[in-house]
């Protein structure tokens, strides 16, 4: 058989290609995996009791997603960033990676472009240019922060569609809410559409954003959003799109093509997140935002050279100190040596400027994460 030029030509998945490498770790210590990008804590009793509760129904779910979900979803975006949204706004979706494809296709068509922040989370870069849409870089100011002055100034008439991540992912960055207005207010005057991955929403560490207060903010923005990290259901595969009613209606359309629609029991794990679980959702940001606070105290010494470039949300962004050396082969040096899983920041963006991905989210041992990295160094 003959497979498709463009697909062939993407790049493998970085994530897996991390996990197959787990056998080369030395075996010293217990494996410090750092990789993960979700939450290794298991979900919320309260969403485990409905699942089991509910798990029979195994029919359909109405294809934008079951009401009670959306109503609730609904309500939680209000509470936090106030405005008009509505259950109507939304499509529920089998993981916010699938958000992503549903509204990239429905944005795009080969030959477009697409403003993408560096550095990029690569999963939105893959699915790019495997549709034939050229991702175009953003280059951030010097502490990770994209700006909309310097996005417009790449627009040109093949621009479809702004994408932003924040918290970042890979950089933990947090865009400040004003910022992201100034993102907001290029897109409509150019006539794009602005995506904004939410995914690690429940753990930024600025205020949130107003988007939905615009009247018109349907014309123009589009929300991602994940519950594999807010509520610890990776594996349930569910997540949302939050648009106006002309994006929706093609997502829909592809969705029905791909999945049909998000399986009914994530539906029902993310409703029961939603609605009875608040206070363990605040115990595990809390508990996110603490295990950052130690990273950061922890690394104040740069310990084997290691120094902090970024840190929020559930990542850091940390050059290394092996300057001369690729860092792919120091990322395989670190899990040889030290039995450290991390990503390297070339998986992120075209060039290596001796960055890596730290997943300090799941970071349980601050002190033997120094330590590693400091005979790693000597």
């Amino acid at each position: 058989m003959r497979l498709s030029s463009r697909v062939a030509a993407g790049v493998d998945s970085p994530m897996a290609a991390a996990y197959d490498g787990v056998g080369r770790a030395g075996g010293h210590r217990p494996l410090l995996d750092l990789a993960r990008a979700a939450p290794a804590y298991p979900p919320a009793p309260e969403v485990v009791e409905h699942v089991a509760a509910v798990a029979e129904d195994a029919r359909y779910a109405a294809q934008a997603g079951l009401p009670h979900l959306r109503e609730a979803f609904a309500a939680d975006l209000r509470a936090d960033h106030g405005g008009d949204v509505t259950a109507d706004d939304l499509v529920v979706t089998a993981g916010c990676n699938q958000a992503f494809c549903l509204v990239a296709d429905a944005l795009c068509e080969p030959g477009d472009e697409v403003l993408v922040a560096r550095p990029t989370y690569f999963n939105h870069a893959m699915w790019l240019r495997m549709r034939g849409i050229e991702p175009v870089t953003v280059e951030p100011d010097a502490s990770l922060t994209p700006h909309a002055a310097d996005a417009e100034a790449l627009v040109s008439p093949r621009t479809r569609a702004i994408v932003l991540v924040t918290p970042g992912n890979p950089s933990g960055v947090d865009i400040p809410p004003g910022e992201l207005a100034a993102f907001a207010d290029l897109a409509r005057r150019r006539d794009l559409a602005l995506v904004l991955d939410e995914t690690y929403r429940a753990f930024r560490s600025v205020g949130p954003h107003t988007l939905y207060s615009a009247a018109d903010w349907r014309d123009t923005v589009v929300t991602l959003h994940s519950f594999s990290k807010d509520l610890a259901l990776a594996g349930y595969r569910v997540g949302a799109l939050v648009g106006g009613e002309s994006l929706r209606r093609q997502a829909l359309k592809l969705l029905d093509c791909v999945a049909i629609g998000a399986p009914r029991v994530g539906q029902e794990a993310a409703w029961a997140g939603l609605t009875r679980a608040q206070g363990w959702r605040t115990e595990r940001a809390a508990e996110v935002a603490g295990r950052r606070d130690a990273f950061a105290a922890a690394m104040r010494e740069r310990p084997g050279g290691f120094e902090v470039v970024a840190l929020g949300g559930f990542f850091a962004w940390v050059r290394h100190p092996r300057a001369v050396s690729r860092t792919p082969d120091v990322v395989q040096a670190l899990l040889r040596d030290q039995d450290v899983l991390v990503m390297a920041g070339s998986d992120f963006q075209a060039v290596d400027d001796g960055t890596m991905r730290f997943s300090v989210g799941n970071l349980t041992d601050v002190d033997d994460l120094a330590t590693r990295l400091t005979e790693f160094g000597a």
